[in-house]
């Protein structure tokens, strides 16, 4: 079977200081590079543009619904969604590329190795982190929570993992990650309540101290060191952010 078209889909905004490497990993593997932005101020656009892609404006409504709108957006069928601080390593690159010659499955699993401060992280929660980003749009639906979005096959569609690892250059040092966890609760806090769930103070209590313990003792984030410990202590700091801003919500909506 000849080869097909493959759509790197980017969502973006201020990514300036990304881009260059997100888009420089794929390389020929993409037949199309498609970035929509959401009005950044610092370039992005200018320099996706640089680079090869189509860039389209949109307003962001959330992260699923961004990703999912890109994706209706492509040329091709078939797509490998990245975020503007990920890349591909040399060993995945070399994995979609055969796949790419003749797909046998709907969607392929990737692991994702995070860094955190300068550090890679291992273990934990954050390895191996495995997501679905290459896929047929045809064979995928959206799953998860904003602002965590995931893509998951349809039911009946056919999946194998690849070799290598999505690169995820996150928090530069350890103060943004404390940031981003209270913007990500916040959202999520909104998600959860949307879809109806409601909080307690057991939840605010229990789920914490629950999401400590299952990622530093059960799935070893001890072996990480103080950056393994960094990332389960704020891990459950989030959770409680989490669940004490959706009780709020549930409370003002008692007022």
């Amino acid at each position: 079977m000849a080869a097909q078209g493959l759509s790197l889909v980017i969502i973006s905004f201020n990514e300036v200081d990304n881009l260059s490497r997100c888009i420089g990993s794929v390389g020929d593997l993409a037949d199309e590079v498609l970035v929509v932005d959401s009005f950044s101020t610092d370039g992005t656009q200018e320099l996706a543009r640089q680079l090869g892609a189509t860039v389209i404006e949109r307003p962001f409504e959330g992260h699923r619904e961004q990703k999912q709108w890109a994706i209706g957006q492509a040329q091709y069928d078939w797509v490998l969604s990245l975020d503007a601080d990920e890349a591909l390593d040399s060993d995945l690159r070399k994995s979609i590329k055969k796949v790419k010659a003749n797909y046998h499955s709907d969607g392929y699993y990737m692991n994702r190795l995070n860094r955190l401060n300068g550090q890679w992280i291992r273990y934990g929660a954050w390895y191996p982190d495995r997501k679905m980003r290459l896929f047929h749009r045809d064979k995928y639906q959206m799953g998860g929570r904003n602002p965590h979005d995931r893509f998951d096959p349809q039911p009946g569609a056919t999946t194998e993992n690849l070799t290598g690892d999505i690169l995820h250059y996150t928090n530069d040092d350890l103060g943004s990650r404390v940031e981003t966890q209270n913007k990500f609760s916040t959202l999520a806090a909104q998600s959860y309540y949307e879809a109806g769930k409601r909080g307690s103070l057991w939840r605010v209590w229990i789920k914490p101290k629950a999401r400590f313990l299952v990622e530093y003792l059960w799935k070893g984030g001890w072996r990480d060191g103080f950056h393994g410990y960094y990332i389960a202590k704020t891990s459950a700091q989030y959770v409680f952010w989490r669940e004490a801003k959706l009780l709020d919500l549930c409370r003002k909506e008692q007022l």
